[in-house]
Order: C-alpha cells, then sequence, then structure tokens
C-alpha cells in the first residue's frame, strides 16, 4: 500500500485512530513520549516508537518526512503540538492533521499551515445534536461552517417519485451525491431514478438550505 500514516499522540484520540488504521489495514506509525503506551500499541501499529516530537533531530530519525498523512494528537500540551506540527510542515510533510484544544490553538495552527484541525469532543457533540434532534437525519457530517452533507431516508412522500420530479437542486439548492439502495451505492445517479421505501438520500449543501429541505421536502 502507497499510504502510510503516523499517529504522534496516543491517548483517547490518537489511539483510536491507531486501532483503526490497523483494521483497514494501513501502515501506521504510532509515536508518543510514553513508553508504556509506546508498548500499548506495539502490537497494533506497525511500528511503536517512543520519541520526543518536538525534537527535530528525532523527528528526522523516524523518516516523518516518508509519511504522507500525519496526526498530531497530543493531549494537553499546547505548545508540544504547536511545535511539532511546525516541524512537520517544515519537514515537507504533504498532510498534516491537529487536534486542537481550544480556539487559540486552532489560531495558531491555522497560521502554522496545518491541513486539517479536528476538534473531537466539539464535532462529536455537533454531530450527536443534529441527529438527536431530527427525526429525518440519519446521519450528518460538516464540511465547513456553512456546508455540510447529510443523509436522508426516503419517506412516503418521496417513495416513487424520480429525482427529476423532487428537483432538488432548482427548489432547494442541494444537491444529491449519491442514493443507497440495500447495499448499493449509486454515486452520482441518473435523474429518472425511481426512489423506495428504504433508500437514503446522501445530499450536500449550505446548511440553511439542507435545513430547508428537511423541513419542507422530505
Amino acid at each position: 500500500m502507497d499510504k502510510q500514516f503516523a499517529v504522534i499522540g496516543l491517548g483517547r484520540f490518537g489511539g483510536s485512530i491507531c486501532r483503526e488504521f490497523a483494521k483497514m489495514g494501513y501502515e501506521v506509525m504510532a509515536v508518543d513520549r510514553d513508553i508504556e503506551r509506546v508498548n500499548e500499541f506495539a502490537s497494533i501499529a506497525t511500528q511503536a516508537v517512543q520519541a520526543n516530537s518536538t525534537d527535530e533531530k528525532a523527528l528526522n530519525a523516524l523518516g516523518i518526512r516518508n509519511f504522507n498523512h500525519v496526526i498530531v494528537s497530543i493531549g494537553e500540551d499546547i505548545q508540544s503540538s504547536i511545535l511539532t506540527t511546525l516541524l512537520l510542515k517544515e519537514a515537507g510533510v504533504k498532510k498534516v492533521w491537529v487536534k486542537a484544544q481550544n480556539d487559540y490553538h486552532h489560531k495558531v495552527l491555522e497560521k502554522l499551515g496545518a491541513d486539517r484541525i479536528i476538534h473531537p469532543e466539539r464535532d462529536m457533540a455537533l454531530r450527536v445534536a443534529q441527529l438527536i434532534t431530527s427525526e429525518k437525519i440519519i446521519d450528518f457530517i460538516e464540511l465547513s461552517n456553512e456546508h455540510s452533507i447529510i443523509e436522508v431516508g426516503v419517506t412516503d412522500k418521496l417513495a416513487g417519485k424520480t429525482l427529476t420530479e423532487l428537483n432538488v437542486r432548482a427548489k432547494y439548492g442541494c444537491n444529491i451525491v449519491a442514493i443507497k439502495k440495500d447495499s448499493d451505492i449509486l454515486v452520482s445517479p441518473i435523474a429518472n431514478v425511481v426512489l423506495k421505501s428504504g433508500d437514503v438520500l446522501v445530499v450536500i449543501g449550505q446548511n440553511k438550505d439542507l435545513n430547508r429541505f428537511e423541513n419542507e421536502g422530505v
């Protein structure tokens, strides 16, 4: 496989990511200062290494620039997270994703050029809030402050209709990018596909348009 990942910081979030990469069959290097955490992942990750990620020489010794994607999941030590991110960007790592502790941390990471900044607790809280307050939405993914993807079950109101008849783009400004039918997924579905009860629409758009579609169209 050409995709190689490194996870720096093996706390609850970083450790969970390591386990998921391993389950998916990807090569992943697990890095932490704490030898006990490193030993915990010795049988899970492709490579588990004790290292100080704020030490440029230590990072170079790991061959960090050879990894396509590095996730920085350092716990409460914001200074170490910031310095690690800076060193990774200077080393030329293609994609650096970083877990942020707060808005101040987020702003600094943005200035350093982090490719994506993650707020696990806040992101999950938003997702749960969206799901629990809607009887129609099956899943929700925030793309930005203004755009999201939602999964909506086909209701009796929609069953038997084609995408042409729904005309979601013209009416609500959203785009149906896929339809889940049983175990199949139709990506970029054709306009005359007939919806049936049990199908799931994957819809992308601005949050205000998605809300209008959920309230009026489904």
